[in-house]
C-alpha cells in the first residue's frame, strides 16, 4: 500500500514540474519593437536658469510611445550628458510609467547640468534622450536632442585660511582644511573676499622651527587647487607660487584678498558696543566712548554683559573708531556694514553677542539676563 502511495505522489510530482516548464516555455519573451522619439524640445532649444526661478518649469519634455511585443507595462527614464557623451554615466531628469511626457523644474535641470561638470553661468551643450523599459527589460534608447544650458550657483566662492595657528586658535589641527576659517565673496565670480579670523599666538614665518607658522589661503578645501601666500615683498600682494608661509602677529583680524588683483590686507581688530542705549553705562549720550567686547575663542564670538535702556539704540564698531562698524538694516539678527542702529526693546541687563565667523553672514543677539 505503501508504495502505491508512493508512486502516486512521484506521478503527481512530476505532472506538475512538466505543466510548470511548459507554461515557462510557452510564455512569450518581451521584446522591444519600436524605441521611444523625442518630440520636444527640438535640438538647439536654449535655456538660462536662474535661482530665483528655479522651481518653475524649465522644460516639458515629450516623446512618443515605444513598442513591445506584448501587453505591458513601460516606464520612462529622461537621461541627460554631455554634449556627445556615451550616456554610460548620465544623470537622470525624472521618470514616468506609461506617461508620455515629463515636467523638469529648473533646479532639477540645474542640478543634472552641474553634476555633469557645468560652469556656472557659462552656457553649455548637453544632449537629452529617453530610455523606455517593459517590466524592467530590454532598455531602448531614442534619439537624442541637444539642449543649451546656462546654470547657476547659490554657492559663494571661498578662501581657506590654513595655517599653523589653528590648533592653539579653536579650529582644529594646524594645516587642515576641513576645520578652517573662510573667507568669503561677494558672490560667484566675483574675486574680492573677506573674512574674520583669530590667530591666539603670533605666527612668524621663518626657518625650523618656525617653519611651520603662518598661514596660506586656498581657494579649494584641499591641496588641489591654487594656495596663496605672500609674494616675499610683504607689500600685501598675493602669489600662488611662493614658497613662504603669510605672517601675522597674535589677534583677531579682518582678511581682505582679491585673487584677481593680487591684493590682501590684515586689520587688526577689537570690538565694542555704543549708542544712546549703553548711555548710563559708557557716559556722555552713548556715542562716544565704547564698551569693550570679549572674544571667546570657544563659541568664536565677541560678546558682554550690559544694562542697555529700553527704546534706545546700539551699534557695534571695530577700534573704537567708525571706519569700521555694524548696524541691522532689516531688524533680522542679520548685519550690514555701516547699516541702521539695532534698536533695544526694553530697559535691562543683556547678553549682547557679536559673531562674525560665518564670512559675510555676520550676525548679533541680545539675550536678556
Amino acid at each position: 500500500m505503501k508504495n502505491i502511495v508512493k508512486s502516486v505522489f512521484i506521478l503527481f510530482g512530476a505532472l506538475v514540474v512538466s505543466c510548470s516548464t511548459d507554461d515557462v516555455q510557452d510564455r512569450p519573451v518581451i521584446e522591444g519593437v519600436d524605441s521611444p522619439v523625442m518630440a520636444a524640445p527640438e535640438s538647439g532649444s536654449a535655456y538660462t536658469l536662474l535661482p530665483e526661478t528655479m522651481t518653475q518649469q524649465a522644460e516639458r519634455f515629450v516623446w512618443s510611445k515605444a513598442n513591445y511585443n506584448g501587453d505591458v507595462a513601460i516606464s520612462y527614464t529622461l537621461e541627460i550628458d554631455i554634449e556627445g557623451g556615451d550616456f554610460s554615466a548620465p544623470e537622470s531628469l525624472g521618470g514616468t510609467t506609461g506617461a508620455l511626457q515629463l515636467s523638469v523644474s529648473q533646479e532639477t535641470l540645474n542640478t543634472a547640468c552641474l553634476s555633469l561638470g557645468a560652469t556656472p553661468y557659462t552656457a553649455a551643450n548637453f544632449d537629452v534622450r529617453v530610455v523606455s523599459s517593459a517590466s524592467g527589460f530590454d532598455l531602448m534608447g531614442s534619439n537624442k536632442v541637444t539642449i543649451t544650458v546656462t546654470p547657476y550657483t547659490t554657492e559663494t566662492p571661498k578662501l581657506w585660511v590654513v595655517g599653523g595657528f589653528q590648533g592653539d586658535s579653536g579650529y582644529g589641527s594646524d594645516w587642515t582644511h576641513t576645520t578652517a576659517p573662510q573667507l568669503a565673496s561677494e558672490g560667484y565670480g566675483n574675486a574680492s573676499f573677506e573674512g574674520y579670523v583669530y590667530f591666539a599666538t603670533d605666527q612668524f614665518f621663518g626657518p625650523a622651527p618656525n617653519d611651520g607658522k603662518g598661514f596660506k589661503l586656498s581657494n579649494q578645501s584641499d591641496w588641489g587647487g591654487l594656495n596663496y601666500t605672500d609674494d616675499g615683498t610683504f607689500s600685501g600682494v598675493l602669489s600662488s607660487s611662493a614658497s613662504d608661509n603669510i605672517s601675522i602677529s597674535a589677534g583677531y583680524y579682518k582678511i581682505n584678498a582679491n585673487t584677481t588683483t593680487l591684493a590682501y590686507t590684515t586689520t587688526l581688530t577689537t570690538w565694542g558696543v555704543l549708542g544712546s542705549a549703553t548711555a548710563p553705562v559708557t557716559g556722555g549720550d552713548g556715542w562716544v566712548n565704547d564698551a569693550d567686547l570679549t572674544y571667546d575663542a570657544g563659541t568664536k564670538k565677541w560678546s558682554v554683559i550690559i544694562n542697555l535702556v529700553g527704546g534706545q539704540e546700539i551699534k557695534f564698531r571695530a577700534n573704537n573708531d567708525w571706519g569700521l562698524n555694524y548696524g541691522d538694516n532689516g531688524a533680522d539678527g542679520s548685519l550690514e556694514e555701516g547699516g541702521s542702529n539695532i534698536a533695544v526693546p526694553t530697559t535691562g541687563n543683556y547678553l549682547v553677542e557679536l559673531d562674525l565667523s560665518n564670512p559675510r553672514a555676520y550676525t548679533y543677539t541680545l539675550t536678556p539676563q
